[in-house]
Formats: C-alpha cells, sequence, structure tokens
C-alpha cells in the first residue's frame, strides 16, 4: 500500500517544552512543531510519526506570539548549538523555570519554600568552552566547523557563532581556510576551545599525525591571532603545546570577590559562562554560610570552582572528585592561593556505598555539582554524612528532582528555595541551583 502523503497543517499550539517546541493536541494524538511558540496560529508539515506524538516542521507563522523576536544568528533553525534565539530572553527564562517546577512537581513531589529570581548575565559571546566539530566536505568547497545540525548528524555550514566568546566568535571561516590547507584535513574530527582570562588556547583532535608543513600552518594560525595551539592525537593525557615553545603559566579564570585565580588545562571541564558563575558561586558560598568553626564538603568538585572560595571562610574544606587529573588540579590551585584549609580526594562517587572513612567525618555543610547524571548515590546516605546545609547545582532539571525528592521524603531536609541559572542563553539547557535544610 502506498505511503499517506503529508499534507500542511494548520493549528494554534497550545504550550511549548523547554528545548522550543511547540505543542498542539490534533486527532487525539500530541503535535511537536519545531520553532513554534504557545499561543501562535502556525502552518506545519508532519516530518516523523512516533506511537505517542509526531515530530512536525514549521511552515508558516500566520499569527505570532508578542515573545517572538527575530534571531541574530544567520545559521539558527539549521544549527543544534540554539533552539532559542527566536523567544525574547525574559520569556527563554519563564520556560526554564517552568520546566524546573514541572520536574520538581511530577518527579520530586516537591516544592521549594521560596522560588528564586532567574540568575542572569550575557546574553551573546558569553561562551568561554566548546567543541567544534570539523569535517572536509569537498562538494561544498570547504571544510565545515561549528556545531551539529539541529535535525541531522551532519555539522552546520556556517560563518560565525554569536555566542562564542570573542575573538573566537568570528573566527570560523578562519579555521575552515585552515584545516582546508592541511594534509590532515580529512582526518581532523574536532577543535575543543577554552578561552581564559590570560590566554586563548584551541586543541586540534588529530587521528593522523600533521606533517612538518601542517604544524607550519597550525603554528603561523596562533602567531597572527596569539593563540595557544595544541594536538591530541589521542586519549586527553595525549594532549601537547605545539604553538609557543612555551608559556608563561597556565591558563587561568579569576573569581575577584574571592581573590582567587583558578588555574586550569584546555580539556578541563569548567563553567562555560563567566559572569554567571561568579554569581553563582556568590550565591552557593552565601547560602553555604560557612565559619571557621565549620567544616565542608564538597562533592564533585572539578578543579575547585566552589571548594576554594568556600576555604576563605569555612574551618576547612574538602573536595571529591572522580577524575585524578582534576583532583591534582585542585590542589595545585589551593596551593597557588595559599589556601591550607582545602584538601581534595580521589573517589568514584557513583560507587559510594558508605563505608568510607570521609564519609562519617563530620561535615556541618554540602555543596553538590555533579553531571547530568545527578547524585543519587550521595543523597541516599546523606545521613552518614550528616550536614545542617546543602546546595546543589544541577545541569539537568530532571535529576536534580529525583535526588530533591529523596533528600525531602527519606532524609529529612527541606527545599527551602530553587530557581534556575541562565548558563547557556538561547539553547535549551536548563541550568539549576537549589538550598536544602535539616527539618
Amino acid at each position: 500500500m502506498a505511503r499517506k502523503r503529508r499534507e500542511p497543517e494548520t493549528a494554534t499550539i497550545d504550550a511549548v517544552t523547554h528545548d522550543g517546541r511547540g505543542i498542539v493536541g490534533m486527532q487525539g494524538k500530541k503535535v511537536f512543531v519545531a520553532g513554534a511558540l504557545a499561543g501562535e496560529t502556525v502552518q506545519f508539515i508532519r516530518r516523523k510519526s512516533r506511537r505517542n506524538f509526531d515530530e512536525a516542521e514549521l511552515l508558516d507563522v500566520i499569527e505570532a506570539s508578542v515573545d517572538r523576536i527575530a534571531a541574530k544568528c544567520e545559521a539558527f533553525g539549521r544549527c543544534g548549538g540554539c533552539s532559542l534565539q527566536h523567544v525574547t530572553p525574559e520569556r527563554q527564562r519563564d520556560i526554564k523555570a517552568q520546566a524546573l517546577r514541572d520536574n520538581l512537581e511530577r518527579i520530586g513531589r516537591v516544592e521549594p519554600q521560596q522560588w528564586l529570581s532567574p540568575m542572569t548575565g550575557p546574553e551573546w559571546n558569553y561562551r568561554r568552552r566548546a567543541r567544534l566539530a570539523v569535517k572536509h566536505v569537498p562538494a561544498k568547497g570547504r571544510t565545515l566547523v561549528g556545531f551539529r545540525e539541529r535535525h541531522a548528524p551532519f555539522i552546520t555550514d556556517m560563518h560565525r557563532c554569536e555566542v562564542l566568546a570573542a575573538p573566537v566568535d568570528g573566527m570560523i571561516d578562519a579555521l575552515s581556510d585552515l584545516i582546508g590547507q592541511l594534509s590532515i584535513r580529512a582526518r581532523l574530527p574536532q577543535i575543543e576551545v577554552a578561552i581564559a582570562d590570560n590566554d586563548i588556547a584551541l586543541v586540534f583532535r588529530v587521528l593522523d599525525s600533521p606533517t612538518d608543513a601542517d604544524k607550519a600552518l597550525l603554528k603561523a594560525f596562533g602567531e597572527a591571532r596569539q593563540l595557544r595551539i595544541y594536538l591530541q592525537p589521542g586519549g586527553l593525557d595525549s594532549v601537547t603545546l605545539l604553538y609557543p615553545v612555551s608559556v608563561d603559566g597556565p591558563l587561568y579564570y579569576s573569581l575577584p570577590e574571592f581573590e582567587l585565580q583558578i588555574s586550569f588545562e584546555p580539556i578541563d571541564f569548567v563553567q562555560v559562562n563567566s559572569e554567571i558563575n561568579q554569581r553563582m558561586v556568590h550565591f552557593a558560598v552565601q547560602q553555604l554560610q560557612a565559619g571557621p568553626d565549620d567544616r565542608v564538603l564538597d562533592l564533585y568538585c572539578g578543579i575547585g570552582n566552589f571548594s576554594l572560595p568556600l576555604a576563605r571562610n569555612a574551618g576547612h574544606v574538602l573536595g571529591v572528585e572522580g577524575d585524578a587529573n582534576l583532583v591534582a588540579r585542585a590542589g595545585e590551585n589551593a596551593h597557588r592561593n595559599e589556601l591550607s584549609n582545602a584538601e581534595f580526594r580521589i573517589a568514584d562517587l557513583s560507587k559510594l556505598d558508605g563505608t568510607e572513612h570521609w564519609v562519617k567525618a563530620g561535615w556541618d555543610r554540602l555543596l553538590l555539582d555533579p553531571a547530568r547524571s545527578g547524585a543519587a548515590e550521595v543523597v541516599t546516605r546523606m545521613h552518614l554524612f550528616g550536614p545542617k546545609r546543602i546546595v546543589y547545582v544541577s545541569c539537568h532539571p530532571g535529576t536534580l528532582a529525583r535526588d530533591a525528592g529523596t533528600l525531602v521524603h527519606e532524609q529529612g531536609y527541606t527545599l527551602e528555595s530553587a530557581g534556575i541559572i541562565d548558563m547557556f542563553p538561547h539553547t535549551a539547557h536548563v541550568e539549576s541551583i537549589a538550598v536544602f535544610t535539616k527539618s
């Protein structure tokens, strides 16, 4: 039997998801329309049919929402990096805040005593860390550099990026031209971008060894733009500096309020939005209320982004992290900033069983900043840690809600406050922060 040909349909959108898809119910089935906003009358065509819902492409906006604006980026709609540039920043934050509310209510069955105002910062050129995909495409006559397309695994054909921090925002075409001249252009799949307060680093992932001529081109690119150029032929431990021959100290970012410089390697995890990070750290330190008699535990501590500011006021801080390289970096940062009351240790927090001697060492305050998978193994054993106050920084509202439910319903904590952090404007990322107190 011939497949029924899809025809354009018209409807008024009922609601919108946190990633910018409009929702409309038709013939007993939900249809998700990418790029449509609540209250808009739109024309769309269904592209993918699922058991419980269909996915549709937006063809035309017949009656636009007052929240709709013109996207700043030429690649918007094709690039998968941003999904909300067509929405006012205020409405973007409303959508993300609603996603947090829905998750806390539906998954965690909790509600904070206070909803925090969104933590906001710069809306453009905020991104200091990024991974750019690379693909040489002979049919296009160029090497594509950028983020993946929204609806396909291909790399977006783009020429600049409005959310990348300067000067890398305008460097896409130059990188495309550079890689197109290399003999290994088909064997260079990605570039890591790290923009520090003192320098800019680009890490080129290479599957084949570059020739001397290739290295000369890369060095010239770094020299002309005053960049640190690194090569990564294998795993993370294979990253080596190509240009310049030597550097004047490691990359670092500053937390001026706490008189800290935090050093990092170009492949280390750091929060992408510098201004938001400073406000987030300020809030976390303020909410934990740690004094000189308090012992503070910072789990998933990374390179010490929260541990070191907390150590300015607390009696003792222990940071715990599963990555040995990050733990070493955190210790070096404590030494460099002359903080003798902060120490760090390696532990796989996903395999915590409660018998570890440091778990029961007596903790007054606790900070959590886990990956998207959350901190289930930690929160189910919170009675062993025993902190009076907890600050939980989250990059996934679903796992925050799950863990909040455990803390409130099983561990005797009250969800004092919660709110979103606008770490990634124009994207679907929902970052949030929550404060818990012992009931």
